[in-house]
C-alpha cells in the first residue's frame, strides 16, 4: 500500500460533476468514496457525476432524511448522508455494513462524523470552497487501487 494524495480544481459544478463521472466510470465493486466538505460545497454534485459516470441517468438526490438512497446502473450505487446523525453510536446502530462490505459502490456524505468506522480501503474526498463557483477537491487514500483513480484524475485535469 502506498498513500496518495491528488489535489483537482473545479471551475463550475459541471466540472465537479466531470471529475465525479471519471470517479464513477473507474469505479469497482466495493469501491467506498468518503466525502467530506461544509454544505454547499459540492458533495453531492459530485455524488450525481459518479452516478452518470456508473452509466446512470437518474439524478442523485441528497439522502438526508432516508439517510441511504440506491441507484441502479452497471454497479449499484449506495449513496448514504450523515448529516442528520449526531453521534458516532447512531451511525453504528444503521448497520451500514452490508452496503459497505458489498460489491456496489458506497458514497459517504459527512464522512467525517464517523472517523473509524469506515472500511480500511476507501478514497477520502474532501470539497473545499475557493469562490462562489470554484472548488478544490483532493482525494487521499492508503490503496494503490485508488492511487490508479488518483493518476487518472491528475491527467484528466492536465489537459
Amino acid at each position: 500500500m502506498s498513500y496518495v494524495c491528488v489535489g483537482l480544481t473545479a471551475q463550475s459544478p459541471e466540472e465537479t460533476q466531470a471529475i465525479g463521472r471519471l470517479l464513477g466510470m473507474s469505479a469497482m465493486p466495493g469501491d467506498v468514496y468518503l466525502l467530506v466538505g461544509n454544505l454547499g460545497a459540492g458533495k453531492t454534485t459530485l455524488t450525481q457525476g459518479i452516478l452518470w459516470g456508473l452509466g446512470s441517468d437518474e439524478y442523485a438526490r441528497s439522502p438526508t432524511f432516508v439517510l441511504v438512497n440506491e441507484y441502479n446502473a452497471r454497479l449499484t450505487m449506495y449513496h448514504m448522508d450523515l448529516y442528520r446523525l449526531d453521534s458516532y453510536e447512531e451511525i453504528v446502530e444503521l448497520g451500514l455494513e452490508e452496503h459497505l462490505d458489498g460489491d456496489g459502490v458506497c458514497v459517504v456524505e459527512w464522512a467525517d462524523k464517523a472517523p473509524g468506522y469506515f472500511p480500511e480501503d476507501h478514497a477520502m474526498i474532501t470539497l473545499d470552497v475557493v469562490d462562489p463557483d470554484t472548488r478544490r477537491i483532493s482525494l487521499s487514500s492508503e490503496s494503490d487501487r485508488y492511487a490508479e483513480i488518483a493518476r487518472v484524475l491528475q491527467a484528466q485535469q492536465s489537459k
